[in-house]
């Protein structure tokens, strides 16, 4: 069900132990061959997907797609909220749902970048309103949900999601690929160890010239289906738990 498709007295009478969830996603740069929408647009199919399977158990905000992207900052077209303004807005739009009384907030993201910022607000946000024992506020990456895709798809090679790789890639071939341009001549760009265990603050330049990183040299349109749907069966198991919690519990 989507939010924007309702009118406020309707959203009035539904249930307050309906999910809400907020995809977030961005605009920045997706190497030599992808759109800067690429974040946005897949995010935008995962829901729309999730949406036709769950039917008007779940309420969907429009997609929000301007993220956290300043570490893209160096290439051209990147559009970006700065992490504090960011972390405010998300935390802004929970409060909202709070405020007209919903219980069950959920982020669905698209956008690497968004994450730490992300989880920092249902944190912060849960701190806010550490009286109640009735809410559950999430933030859930969609290719972190647990799935591991190249079980379904043993063709895949890479192993985690890069950036404009063989994953983004192939899914933009399935969805738009009139807006891909010439991959096939591109070469990998390795993650790198970026000195694990720690986690270092980065931006995207020290690790790729491109703009890339991974193998979109690989993609393909039966790939970028079949991550299509291990990612939104996962996001609608996901919901699905929402949806069945308690109310009270720690677990779902």
């Amino acid at each position: 069900m989507q939010l924007a498709d309702l009118s406020s007295p309707a959203l009035a009478r539904i249930s307050r132990d309906t999910p809400i969830v907020f995809p977030v996603a961005a605009l920045e740069q997706h190497g030599q061959h992808l759109p800067l929408f690429t974040d946005s647009l897949l995010c935008g199919e995962i829901v729309r997907r999730a949406d036709a399977a769950l039917g008007d158990r779940v309420v969907f905000a429009p997609l929000l797609w301007l993220g956290n992207s300043d570490h893209h900052l160096d290439f051209a077209g990147t559009l970006s909220a700065p992490p504090r303004t960011y972390l405010d807005v998300l935390g802004g739009l929970l409060e909202n749902f709070i405020t007209h009384g919903f219980k069950r907030l959920v982020f669905l993201n698209g956008h690497g970048g968004n994450d730490v910022p992300g989880k920092q607000t249902v944190f912060e946000v849960r701190q806010r309103h550490r009286q109640r024992d009735d809410l559950l506020l999430l933030f859930a990456t969609y290719w972190n949900l647990g799935t591991k895709p190249w079980e379904t798809e043993p063709s895949l090679v890479q192993r985690e999601m890069g950036h404009a790789c063989e994953w983004e890639t192939s899914m933009i071939l399935r969805l738009a690929p009139h807006l891909v341009g010439d991959f096939t001549g591109l070469t990998t760009v390795e993650q790198g160890n970026a000195f694990q265990p720690a986690t270092r603050g980065w931006i995207t330049r020290e690790r790729t010239g491109p703009g890339h990183i991974g193998s979109p040299q690989l993609a393909s349109v039966e790939k970028g289906e079949a991550l299509f749907r291990v990612f939104s069966d996962d996001v609608v198991r996901l919901l699905e738990r929402v949806l069945r919690w308690n109310g009270k519990s720690w677990e779902g």
